[in-house]
């Protein structure tokens, strides 16, 4: 049983609770996968030739967290958090793993994104909007985007999880 409480999502409500339930469920959902795991086994890559590791996804989600709360919804011009030379306006990256890099200093960082993304989502609108791609994006299409986007991720993250420890279904 999992340490981590991991609340469902709202059966019946506003659609801001309902968005905001699913997203939290969902960033829940991924450090249930990375729980009870040591560096090495976080470290650990899926399937030759890829390198994709849990260490590397949670790294990429505080990086995605970075870029749609922070840069496309905020306005901020925050520098990518793992690869500082790389363009701001680029894919999300995150996923390369450096050397002394840890899974507890990864989660330690996603977490403080996700601090931030609420911070700056906490009284503004769902129809509020930042600028990506040199267009206006709501608060609400980035909610749901980042739903789907973790859903994605948590589905690799199972599969990864499984091929460390056996462990599947959260």
């Amino acid at each position: 049983m999992s340490a981590i409480d991991r609340p469902m999502p709202p059966l019946n409500a506003d659609e801001r609770t309902t968005l905001e339930g699913w997203l939290d469920f969902h960033r829940i959902t991924l450090a249930m996968k990375c729980e009870g795991l040591d560096e090495e086994q976080a470290a650990a890559a899926s399937v030759p030739p890829s390198g994709f590791t849990l260490t590397g996804l949670v790294q990429h989600m505080a990086e995605v967290e970075r870029n749609w709360f922070r840069r496309v919804f905020a306005g901020e011009q925050a520098p990518p958090i793992y690869d500082p030379q790389a363009d701001p306006d680029g894919p999300d990256g995150g996923f390369d793993v450096a050397a002394g890099a840890t899974l507890s200093d990864a989660l330690a960082t996603w977490h403080a994104e996700i601090a931030r993304a609420r911070e700056h989502c906490a009284d503004r609108a769902l129809a509020d909007t930042g600028r990506f791609m040199e267009q206006d994006v709501s608060l609400r299409w980035i909610y749901v985007h980042m739903i789907e986007e973790y859903a994605r991720h948590n589905g690799h993250a199972d599969l990864v999880r499984e091929r460390i420890d056996g462990t599947t279904g959260v």
